[in-house]
């Protein structure tokens, strides 16, 4: 095999059509996305399911899986993995030719690993470059990339042509000694192609469960079943699935490792484009290290607690400008973390006020301060709060654990776990202390939060994405 390779750099073949062709213009709208998207909610990620569709329709997605990635750290290499959209042929193609030019400049190609691995295993490798030069999967996600990583790594851009599992499984054999904390793997991939809306919703849901359950064999044949089902229009569940087959043989005996869904949408969720007779499913998902989803829960002081709860009534005392209690002046690593929080206002035992995030991307006390102030103010339920009230009001505040998307309603402990709930652009949640207070059962719980909170009916939780929580909660003592 030639791999003496000229230098014929990767030129964009979709700017202007799937995102904008100008570098400002560019920026701005992944400035957007990345403030649509959901907060970094994950640590320690060592891949991503991105997906590569025209940014309108699936920017959003792809900005909460590259949200995931801890940019803090550096990275020596972003290996970039999609499978071909126009050719099929032995392997997969290693771009060797030159680098990637994108509007706001090049991503530099690692041409000595590109030569190693052909070299290395001549079967599965080449240099085929006709599979990129017109190929989007690889090109749509490097603006994501740039944005969110600034250090020096370069990309090792893999479009795979093979449609046999069994090389799937080679390839990921052949890449399995760069799966390291140094480098990131990206897989570029939609979910299903054409259905209408709600036919999509229930696909997409077996396909990401099939993914997150870590098994390559599970994954054949979910999207087996999917075929044999011929639901109308339904092109594909998964277009890269060869891509993310041979991410899934990379990860398959890794025991510290773990899939976890972030965000889905379809492209009928967007607004004045989105038609819901055709869709294409979207998912952003992650691996990372397990030990960083089995901590315990999140750990705070009681000096910790009493300061978060100072600066709660400090916050809505200064609305009136009469605190008197002063700001702290050392706050602690802890309350630093960015983590989802609520805050509960009651007045002479009935609730006045409750608004919080399930995650969010502020240091915890700047969290708590902001939805102090919000829910004084700005819970559509009540009347802003008074100063003639503030003697009676008292605050109660939930510190709440990273989401984990759970795969069976027997996993919710109630009175210990609550519950958000996801079934395309509706959501709800419910804090753990709310099935405590009701004393309702589990089909209670879940109903109510599907009907009452996410507005897709009594039963909508069946058919949902349920993601769980525990809450460390406390309050003010009178």
């Amino acid at each position: 095999m030639n791999t003496d390779f000229s230098n014929f750099d990767r030129h964009p073949a979709v700017a202007g059509q799937f995102y904008p062709a100008d570098a400002r213009e560019l920026e701005k709208q992944l400035e957007r996305l990345f403030q649509e998207a959901v907060p970094k909610n994950h640590e320690q990620v060592r891949a991503i399911i991105s997906p590569h569709a025209g940014y309108v329709f699936s920017g959003r997605i792809a900005a909460s899986a590259f949200n995931q990635i801890d940019t803090s750290v550096a990275c020596q290499r972003v290996f970039i993995l999609g499978s071909s959209h126009h050719f099929r042929f032995e392997g997969a193609s290693v771009f060797g030719g030159g680098d990637f030019i994108m509007p706001y400049g090049s991503h530099v190609v690692d041409l000595e690993l590109a030569t190693e691995l052909i070299e290395k295993y001549p079967a599965l490798f080449s240099d085929y470059r006709p599979a990129h030069y017109r190929d989007h999967c690889i090109e749509v996600q490097l603006p994501f990339l740039h944005h969110q990583l600034k250090g020096n790594y370069k990309i090792v851009p893999i479009i795979l042509g093979t449609n046999n599992p069994e090389v799937c499984r080679e390839i990921a054999l052949a890449l399995k000694p760069y799966f390291n904390p140094d480098n990131l793997f990206i897989v570029s991939t939609d979910f299903s192609h054409y259905p209408a809306y709600d036919d999509a919703i229930q696909v997409d849901k077996s396909t990401k469960n099939a993914i997150l359950s870590e098994n390559p064999n599970v994954l054949r044949a979910t999207l087996t079943d999917q075929a044999q089902k011929k639901l109308p229009n339904l092109l594909t569940g998964l277009c890269g699935w060869t891509s993310v087959l041979t991410l899934m043989y990379m990860t398959e005996k890794e025991s510290n490792l773990c899939y976890e869904a972030v965000e889905y949408c379809n492209s009928g969720d967007v607004r004045h484009y989105g038609e819901r007779n055709q869709v294409v499913g979207y998912w952003a998902i992650v691996v990372k290290e397990k030990s960083t989803v089995e901590k315990d829960e999140f750990a705070l002081t009681e000096s910790e607690k009493k300061l978060l709860l100072q600066e709660a009534r400090r916050t809505i005392e200064n609305l009136f400008g009469t605190s008197s209690i002063p700001k702290p002046a050392i706050i602690s690593e802890t309350l630093q973390t960015k983590c989802g929080a609520f805050v509960t206002l009651h007045e002479r035992g009935r609730l006045r006020g409750c608004i919080g995030m399930i995650v969010a991307d502020k240091p915890l006390v700047e969290t708590v301060r902001k939805m102090a102030l919000s829910a004084a103010r700005h819970d559509h339920r009540f009347m802003p709060v008074t100063e003639e009230e503030l003697d009676d009001i008292e605050i109660e505040i939930s510190v709440l654990s990273p989401l984990k998307l759970i795969h069976d309603v027997s996993e919710i402990k109630l009175g210990i776990h609550g519950v958000f709930i996801r079934q395309g652009s509706h959501t709800g949640v419910f804090l753990p202390q709310v099935a405590t207070e009701t004393g309702w059962s589990l089909d209670e719980f879940l109903g109510h939060c599907a009907r009452d909170k996410a507005g897709i009916g009594w039963d909508g939780w069946k058919d949902a994405d349920i993601y769980t929580f525990t809450a460390t909660v406390f309050q003010e003592e009178k």
